[in-house]
């Protein structure tokens, strides 16, 4: 069995809708581990795009956004951090601006909707913790984490999602596979 520190994680089981009744992703490859991947949802609903948003959905500073923030746990300890934003246009008056889990997952939901990611941009980036993130991520002030910045579009190059995400260094190794050709 992996240990938490063992963990290798891929983008791709999230990027693609799940088939009906299915469950989300985290959970499922969590499982397929021996072990219990959850999230609990802190907050949803419509925010004010701060300048990073803004500039990933390119929408004004200030402008509405739909977030999701969700707290990641493996075997109940929390291992990452994920605020997920959209536009107003793609999220608004829809589930994703409510706390509830969606079945199959936000992605799946998206394509439901007529909104299907067809490229992925991710930046990664080091740092340590601000202190709400120490106290979420049950971490010192010198543990190392990674911030890993996701962008997603569709077929027209129009933002559909951004997530930005927060992990201990120590509890993940990414994963990046590309097809050439």
């Amino acid at each position: 069995m992996d240990r938490a520190d063992d963990w290798v994680s891929t983008s791709m089981p999230y990027l693609a809708p799940r088939a009906s009744g299915q469950g989300d992703a985290w959970s499922e490859e969590a499982a397929a581990r021996g072990r219990r991947g959850t999230q609990r949802i802190v907050h949803a609903g419509e925010v004010p795009a701060s300048a990073e948003v803004s500039g990933l959905l390119g929408v004004a500073e200030g402008e509405a956004v739909v977030v999701r923030r969700r707290v990641i746990e493996l075997d109940g300890e929390p291992c990452e951090l994920t605020d997920t934003y959209y536009p107003v246009t793609v999220a608004g008056g829809t589930a994703l601006a409510d706390v509830a889990k969606i079945p199959g997952g936000a992605v799946t939901l998206l394509a439901r909707l007529g909104h299907v990611g067809v490229r992925v941009r991710e930046d990664v980036t080091a740092g340590l913790p601000g202190a709400a993130e120490q106290q979420a991520l049950r971490v010192g002030p010198d543990t190392p984490v990674l911030r890993l910045t996701r962008l997603t579009l569709d077929a027209e190059d129009r933002p559909l999602q951004a997530d930005l995400m927060t992990m201990p260094a120590h509890r993940q190794r990414l994963r990046y596979e590309l097809r050439i050709g």
